[in-house]
C-alpha cells in the first residue's frame, strides 16, 4: 500500500502540512506487512500556482499510485480527484512518522467530503 501525506518538509520527522493543495511537499509512504518501509519527498510543484492548486495537487499524487491520502484539509476540488480515483483520504496531524503509525494502527478518521474552502489563488 501508498500514501501520500501532505508535509512541511522532506522526511518522517517534518509535521503534516494543514494545507492540502498549497504544502510544500508529499511524502510517499509505502507500507508492507503493516510496517513501513520506504518512504520518499516529492515537491509540490502545484503550491506556487495562481488557481486550481488542489486539481493539480491531486493530479501528482494520483499519479504516484497511492492508495490513501493523509492531510489536514482538503479543499472540494481536490477531494473529488481523489473521488474519481477511488483514493481514500484520512486526517492526521502532528509528526509525520507518528501519523503513519495512526494510520497502520487504524486510529485515523476517514474524510468523507471536503473539509476546506474553494480558494482563488495565492493570498
Amino acid at each position: 500500500m501508498k500514501i501520500a501525506i501532505s508535509s512541511t518538509g522532506k522526511d518522517l520527522e517534518s509535521e503534516v502540512d494543514a494545507r492540502f493543495g498549497r504544502c510544500p511537499y508529499f511524502l510517499i509512504a509505502e507500507i508492507e506487512n503493516k510496517e513501513l518501509k520506504n518512504a520518499k519527498a516529492i515537491e509540490n510543484t502545484a503550491a506556487t500556482q495562481m488557481g486550481g492548486a488542489g486539481i493539480t495537487a491531486a493530479e501528482i499524487v494520483a499519479n504516484e499510485k497511492v492508495n490513501a491520502v493523509i492531510t489536514v484539509n482538503m479543499g472540494p476540488r481536490a477531494f473529488s480527484v481523489f473521488e474519481q480515483f477511488e483514493i481514500k483520504i484520512y486526517q492526521g496531524q502532528g509528526k509525520i512518522k507518528d501519523v503513519v503509525q495512526e494510520f497502520i494502527d487504524g486510529k485515523l478518521a476517514q474524510i468523507t467530503d471536503s473539509t476546506g474552502t474553494r480558494h482563488m489563488g495565492l493570498k
